[in-house]
């Protein structure tokens, strides 16, 4: 089934301005055929460097290799052939005009030494994440424009059973999961686990001890919305400290894990300075835990971390298409007053939320919030608490309770 992808407007405006336009994401979010669709439009040229042929020539001669190229071109998994941006380079600066190239890569080569710097003014950078909850639902949500729109928050069309909610965690967005079975989406998430460490972290990094890198995984699964401990961690792990930061970067490079900066920690003493660490998909997650909707129904201790990160990843998601520019954060404060996820705009004001895995909401749940309203001031435009009620309850004028099902109205 092929889906609409949100932000193909933003994308479009890139390729309108910038010489070069780099789609960056994990492999099966859907890269290759939504740059493809752009770009028969386009009447864009395809190459991929998943073909050996291809590959071998790129790295063989990748000057050549570019200059033969018919332009307009799309070059798919591009972080295969590093050296290949300096011929890049090299023909932007000769033929200065937007639209040349379309490249994809599912590990981001910008996170590479050796390209950083080399493409600097010449590229616009766009990540594709798995599939939204508006997304496989065609339409476009943009819950963040209406988060910090100073009129009153409205109920979603339509709300969802707790039942449905743990499902479509469960499932998570990778186009490819969404109509197979819960053993056949097992299959598929163990086959991209397998793959994505064979294949991708050996293009990246001469790493040792490959083996290890799925008990990390794991490890990482059950500290999804939790502050990182790389220490302890590592303890777990059973290796060092140094060799445990890299693999993160790894995981990281390859957009399997994801850390959210606490708010402005080097600001005030009192703040945690330490991330929070994500994965990109709650069906991810799910599945390194065995996890199923039976099962999160019986053990609700269980849902709190999976449900931040579902709830992370869909704000993630449409911020890269929202209209209004924000950065996600977490706050915490050393004596343990915390506000699950902060989004702040351009302007410096906030919108903090709460996540409760319960149908009832009480007063002392939006503590965290009341102390970032006052720490805000006229900069805080309101709290959210997301539940799994069914109605919109005010609390006061700047403190809500919404139902999940909000985040994709």
């Amino acid at each position: 089934m092929s889906y609409q992808r949100n932000i193909k407007a933003r994308f479009e405006e890139a390729l309108s301005t910038s010489p070069a336009v780099l789609l960056t994401g994990g492999r099966q979010k859907g890269k290759t055929t939504f740059v493809k669709e752009i770009g028969v439009e386009k009447g864009y040229h395809y190459v991929t460097f998943d073909d050996l042929s291809t590959l071998s020539a790129a790295k063989r001669d990748p000057k050549g290799f570019i200059e033969a190229l018919p332009k307009p071109v799309i070059i798919d998994e591009v972080q295969r052939v590093p050296d290949i941006f300096f011929p890049i380079k090299k023909y932007i600066d000769s033929n200065r005009k937007p639209g040349i190239y379309i490249l994809t890569g599912s590990a981001n080569p910008l996170l590479i030494n050796k390209v950083a710097e080399s493409l600097v003014g010449r590229l616009e950078t766009l990540t594709l994440y798995p599939l939204s909850q508006g997304e496989l639902h065609d339409r476009k949500e943009d819950f963040i424009t209406t988060a910090f729109n100073t009129e009153q928050l409205l109920l979603p069309e339509n709300t969802i059973s707790k039942e449905e909610l743990y499902k479509r965690m469960i499932v998570g967005g990778y186009p490819l999961v969404q109509p197979l079975s819960a053993s056949r989406g097992d299959a598929w998430f163990r086959g991209y686990v397998r793959d994505i460490l064979i294949k991708d972290v050996q293009d990246l990094s001469n790493i040792e001890g490959l083996s290890e890198l799925p008990n990390l995984l794991k490890l990482i699964s059950y500290r999804a919305g939790h502050v990182l401990n790389v220490a302890e961690l590592s303890r777990q792990f059973g290796l060092s400290a140094v060799t445990t930061h890299r693999y993160l970067a790894l995981l990281e490079a390859l957009f399997m894990v994801y850390f959210c900066k606490p708010w402005r920690a080097s600001a005030e003493k009192r703040l945690v300075k330490s991330p929070k660490v994500y994965m990109i998909d709650s069906g991810m997650v799910s599945f390194l835990q065995g996890m199923t909707v039976e099962r999160l129904l019986a053990e609700p201790l269980f849902t709190g971390h999976i449900l931040e990160n579902f709830v992370w990843q869909e704000l993630t998601k449409q911020a890269t298409w929202s209209n209004l520019y924000v950065d996600i954060y977490h706050f915490r404060t050393d004596t343990g007053v915390e506000v699950d996820i902060v989004l702040e705009d351009m302007m410096g004001r906030v919108v903090g939320i709460k996540l409760k895995n319960s149908d009832t909401v009480k007063g002392h749940d939006f503590k965290g919030l009341e102390y970032l309203q006052e720490k805000f001031g006229n900069k805080f435009v309101r709290g959210i608490i997301f539940y799994t009620g069914n109605d919109f309850v005010p609390f006061s004028k700047k403190l809500n309770a919404l139902p999940f099902s909000s985040l994709w109205r």
